[in-house]
């Protein structure tokens, strides 16, 4: 029997404090034979739902606490330099209203007491006090500071206000025992730390003492803990190093918080918790007692919804059948034999499992969304619901798509179905305000998330602390694999999957120790954060179901459940997500109506339009939704899609495992002949993919028709295969064989089938989520080719925040023969907008592209036009606009982007610019300053200068030159609008480089190397952590887009003289994944007149012949893949009309005279 219980316990959910997985927390506690166990994480509660499930799972009680902080004063007292103290306070619950009761503590300390730390006061303490235990804390408590300022009657005082609040039986004295003296004899050959572990002895034996002595005269019983911060001895080291990744120190740094240094915080065990209070038996006997007091029921499972008003006298099924019947009939749909049966069995299902309520409430905002102009659509399987498509929630029809209903519900299916709803981003808000609203402030928030330390993170992290060079680390970071699409990649997953890091791993000590570290800290929780789109409703107050607090920014109300939890403890979770599309979209509509009065109702635009699928076949996909970017849009060239359902299918297989279909369903698609079917079964639901495989509903539905499985068998079936856990694989394959078999098909034909499904069950894309993304998709290639100007508009408006994007767009523009006029401050106004010139229609650009032009700026300068009329020159602009609000360096930017042309020249203007603004007017000081020849010798008046002495001045100094001119537009612009420096210099480049920006993802491929020619864009220089050599990371542009560039300190002192901004270079190096895109690592750079002189020596060009077939394509690549190495290959292929194009080949061959001839044998030419 277990005769100690820890009741101060900190999970990994004292974030970057605690290194305790729960799983591993709970499993220790078992092992030690312990019946009960707490969690007392700081200031939040945010594992206690996953403990509770733990420790319900293993047999043990829960005890659910939380360490929290006691203002020095009132909660509401922020004042710096006086409330930056707080002290700690241990709670925990000893029933449900005790738990109900925490939450409101936690919630009010983060949203009303939050001052560095979410902190409480008495006064609160005392009105939610019921169903608590207090202990009186750690060394950093209230009591044990009074204690260790030997003020014995402060901590009498302190004491007794603790147990007036909980009661007699309700507060505890906390006393620890750390083995600082102990540890401190192992550290005296360094008396820093030495000195301070017998300082931290010396106040836990005077916290001990003075504990005693109140226990005496106080009746106070003691209590015996262990600040567990980690669960086993040797976790000790990892829990360091988590800390020093909050605190930002090193491993090595002296001062600083080092818990390491006596290595004690664990899961002791109840012989060694009763050996260190020995002398104070009781103090362990009275974990006993607590636990024993302790009993928390928290019912999971159930799902509470929200309360939705319904009229009189009806319920909420039937007013959901009635919504239905009066959808479709809006939707001008014919009520058919087939549609109604489908309605009437969906609407059993709803209602069967008691769903009304959810359906209900998620229509009313989609539909209040589509009243106020808010695009929407949905995600996941929502659309095969008739029922969503009659209340407006989708935009899909069900029957028309063949989409199963039972994929996105059915009776066996054991949770509430997603509905996950998209929004136009700029408008996503909107919906959640209304939502807030409509249900109530206390009633609605959004989802918290956990940021965790996954594997690359993790290596990267802990390499920091532990002091190694970047380039070190970054190169052991990069060595392990990307996961999978849903799938996070493991550090022992990538040890075995990359056999160098493998060998690396046994080899290098030093490599060793960082991994093992690293996976200790692995997953761990390391931020909480907003859901990308969870909200949640509660029928009654938030805080009865979850503790809630502030993100980050201190805007939003978050819960400190995470998606999973709110699930958990009954909360329907609400997904509202921003799609920029969808803005794009709605913008585009909304500018076409403005411009050209045509009013366009998406959703009734012919889904033939011929422009918008002679748009696909020409690949003018920029600025599509899911099919822009090189891989698609060659793709969409060659399968020159006809419908829908073609998008659908691009859409799908473009992915990782399906992607391999994509050459036979063009092929299929060109060649009606070659048309298939693997079993006769399967025609019925691959018809219109042509026999091809495409989406996961098609391996379900195989696994019905043809291994005779029911839905509820099929979507375990899918979720098996899913995961990819080999025991459940192996077994679902047997299952699957041995139905194909009964039910007509010979074995080895099943094997083959199940080979032929097994990648898209996996990976393959929910039919009816690739359906509605699928005419989102259409909708923007339908707006692009039918309002081409509107739409290009649109897109520049939604992305003017992202400099890149908008240079894509520009020269999409000019591609499209869009004229696209500069900023001006006569004409712009803030975003994006169209207007006539020279008789055509162009996009003017916003002001609000312009760097370091403010919200209130641009209002400024609108109004003033707007109420007063166009400024007539510089000298009226500054007399006439608050110069408060446009100040001096909105106005250069203002001149620099080009937003003042009309007033003069730049370079003039930049000159006048702090004489015109002091007086508006006078020009005195820069007429004495060298101009006064201009005025053949008149004397000028100080006071003021007339428009056109002043037009005269300005026209006097010369223009900057046009360099300086373009990088100022690329300075405050982002990127160069009237010209680009490099389009002089195109041809050449293209002889001496392999790639364009824009072909990056096309030769992506890990340690891929390539040579790039661009211009610097921007230069951040740093410090390698170690040894303090200078690095830095550039930014390159070219003609098609930007990349970054690692230049580690080697190249970086080779090459520093020529890393200047607005050089123009040629880099040559290998393609690394990063994050979002890839990253280029410099292995050698030159200028561009370097390169021009030095050639191209690691490259090898090879031109294709004019009438080569696809036979001899695949040879040709065959033999250069059979001489594999580091050079660089280009085909290049011959048009008709003599023109020819350039294509980087994604792997590198060695140049050889023997290649060579094999080349020209097959009629090539080898350059």
């Amino acid at each position: 029997m277990s005769d100690f219980v820890h009741l101060h316990v900190h999970s990994e959910f004292s974030l970057l404090d605690g290194l305790s997985k729960i799983p591993k927390l709970v499993a220790q506690a078992k092992q030690l034979g312990m019946k009960s166990l707490a969690i007392t994480d700081h200031g939040g509660l945010y594992g206690a739902i996953k403990f509770y499930k733990e420790c319900k799972a293993e047999g043990i009680n829960p005890i659910i606490g939380c360490e929290v902080y006691i203002a020095k004063r009132f909660l509401k007292d922020k004042e710096a330099g006086v409330d930056n103290e707080n002290f700690h306070l241990t709670l925990l619950a000893t029933n449900f209203e005790g738990y109900q009761n925490l939450m409101r503590l936690v919630t009010i300390a983060h949203l009303e007491g939050f001052y560095y730390r979410p902190r409480l006061d008495k006064q609160t303490l005392s009105k939610y006090s019921d169903g608590l235990i207090a202990l009186s804390g750690c060394s950093s408590s209230e009591t044990s500071k009074a204690f260790i300022a030997s003020d014995l009657n402060k901590a009498k005082e302190i004491a007794g206000e603790y147990k007036k609040i909980f009661g007699k039986n309700n507060f505890y004295l906390e006393v620890q025992r750390h083995l600082y003296k102990q540890f401190a004899a192992a550290h005296q050959e360094n008396s820093e730390i030495y000195a301070q572990l017998n300082r931290m002895a010396n106040e836990e034996v005077q916290v001990v003492e003075g504990a005693k002595e109140l226990w005496r005269d106080l009746d106070i019983p003691l209590l015996a803990t262990n600040d567990v911060h980690y669960v086993l001895p040797n976790d000790a080291q990892a829990q360091d190093v988590i800390v020093c990744v909050q605190t930002g120190k090193m491993l090595s740094d002296i001062k600083r918080l080092r818990m390491i240094d006596s290595p004690t915080y664990y899961l002791k065990s109840p012989a060694e918790m009763a050996e260190l209070f020995e002398d104070i038996p009781e103090a362990c006997e009275n974990t006993l007692k607590i636990a024993a007091r302790i009993n928390i029921e928290i019912p999971l499972g159930r799902i509470s919804f929200p309360s939705f008003p319904v009229p009189d006298p009806t319920t909420p099924d039937k007013y959901l059948q009635k919504l239905c019947m009066q959808g479709l009939k809006k939707r001008l749909i014919k009520i058919t034999p087939e549609l109604k049966e489908r309605l009437e069995y969906e609407l059993s299902v709803i209602f069967k499992k008691g769903y009304s309520t959810y359906f209900l409430v998620v229509a009313d905002f989609v539909n209040w969304s589509r009243e106020k102009g808010i695009i929407s659509t949905t995600r996941g399987s929502a659309s095969g619901s008739l029922v969503a498509y009659a209340l407006g929630i989708t935009n899909v029809n069900p029957l028309y798509f063949k989409l199963p209903f039972e994929r996105f519900l059915n009776l066996y299916r054991p949770t509430l179905p997603d509905i996950d709803v998209d929004f136009a981003d700029n408008r996503r808000d909107e919906v959640i305000a209304y939502v807030r609203e409509k249900y109530g402030l206390s009633k609605v928030a959004q989802i918290g998330t956990f940021g965790t330390m996954m594997a690359r993170a993790a290596v990267r992290d802990v390499s920091r602390v532990m002091g190694w060079p970047y380039s070190k680390a970054d190169r052991i970071a990069k060595m392990i694999p990307i996961g999978a699409q849903g799938f996070h990649m493991s550090l022992d997953s990538a040890k075995k999957l990359n056999r160098d890091l493998g060998i690396l791993y046994e080899q290098d000590e030093e490599v060793k120790e960082l991994l093992d570290l690293a996976e200790k800290v692995e997953g761990n929780a390391r931020h909480v954060s907003v859901h990308a789109a969870g909200v949640v409703i509660a029928p009654e107050n938030l805080t009865d179901y979850s503790p809630l607090q502030k993100e980050t920014t201190q805007e939003k109300i978050i819960t400190q459940y995470d998606m999973y939890d709110i699930e958990e403890v009954g909360l329907v979770k609400m997904d509202f997500l921003g799609i920029r599309n969808l803005s794009i979209l709605g913008h585009a509509v909304e500018i076409a109506a403005e411009v050209t009065g045509e009013k366009i109702d998406l959703l009734k635009i012919e889904t033939d339009n011929k422009k918008a699928f002679d748009l696909l076949a020409k690949g003018e996909t920029m600025g599509l939704f899911q099919l822009s970017g090189s891989g698609m849009t060659r793709y969409l060239k060659e399968l020159k899609p006809t419908n829908v359902f073609d998008i659908m299918a691009m859409i799908s297989l473009f992915r990782p495992g399906p992607m391999n279909s994509i050459p036979e369903f063009i092929e299929r698609k060109r060649s009606p002949n070659r048309i298939k079917y693997f079993d006769v079964r399967m025609e019925s639901y691959l018809k219109e993919s042509y026999g091809v495989i495409v989406y996961q509903d098609d391996v379900l539905l195989t696994a019905i028709n043809i291994a005779g499985y029911s839905w509820e068998e099929a979507d375990k079936f899918r979720k098996a295969m899913g995961k990819k856990i080999p025991a459940e694989m192996s077994k679902q394959k047997e299952k699957f064989l041995d139905g194909c078999v009964k039910n007509g098909m010979r074995i080895q034909k099943a094997e083959e089938l199940f080979k032929l499904i097994e990648p898209f069950a996996a990976y393959g894309f929910n039919k009816a989520h690739a359906a509605s993304y699928a005419v989102i998709a259409y909708q923007t290639a339908y707006m692009k080719a039918n309002f081409p100007v509107e739409f290009m508009t649109a897109v520049m408006t939604a992305e003017s925040d992202d400099p890149d994007k908008i240079a894509a767009a520009v020269a999409e523009c000019a591609r499209m023969q869009i004229l696209v006029l500069p900023p001006d401050v006569n004409f712009s106004t803030v975003g994006f907008a169209i207007e006539k010139s020279n008789g055509k229609r162009a996009t003017r650009f916003g002001l609000s592209a312009i760097k370091n032009v403010g919200k209130a700026a641009m209002e400024a300068i609108i109004t003033e036009r707007e109420n007063q009329g166009r400024f007539k020159s510089l000298r009226d602009f500054v007399s006439r606009v608050n110069l408060r609000v446009v100040n001096r360096k909105t106005l250069e930017s203002l001149i620099k982007a080009g937003a003042m042309d009309q007033f003069g020249r730049r370079n003039a203007m930049l000159k006048v610019i702090d004489e015109i603004r002091t007086s508006g007017v006078s020009l005195s000081k820069t007429i004495a300053e060298g101009q006064s020849s201009l005025f053949d010798g008149e004397e000028l008046e100080t006071k003021e200068v007339s428009d056109s002495s002043f037009k005269l001045l300005l026209d006097s100094i010369s223009e900057a030159p046009k360099e300086e001119l373009l990088s100022w537009e690329r300075e405050l612009l982002g990127f160069y609008l009237t010209e680009h420096p490099l389009i002089k210099f195109e041809r050449q480049l293209s002889q001496i480089t392999t790639s364009q920006i824009n072909d990056i993802d096309q030769v992506a491929s890990n340690n891929k190397t390539i040579r790039i020619g661009g211009i610097i864009s921007s230069i951040r220089k740093t410090l390698t952590k170690v040894r303090k050599e200078e690095m830095c990371f550039l930014k390159l542009q070219d003609t098609t887009g930007t990349l970054e560039v690692l230049v580690f300190p080697k190249v970086y002192a080779q090459t520093r003289s020529i890393l200047i901004t607005d050089q123009i270079v040629v880099i040559s190096g290998k393609l690394e994944a990063g994050e979002q895109t890839p990253v280029l690592i410099a292995e050698n750079i030159m200028s561009l007149e370097e390169s021009l002189e030095g050639g191209h020596d690691n490259v090898l060009e090879v031109t294709v012949p004019k009438n080569a077939d696809r036979l001899l394509l695949s040879k040709i690549y065959q033999i250069l893949k059979e001489n594999p190495g580091d050079d660089s290959i280009f085909l290049v292929l011959q048009g008709e009309n003599g023109n020819s194009k350039k294509f980087p080949v994604p792997f590198g061959t060695t140049k050889s005279e023997q290649l060579a001839e094999v080349l020209l044998e097959l009629g090539c030419q080898v350059n």
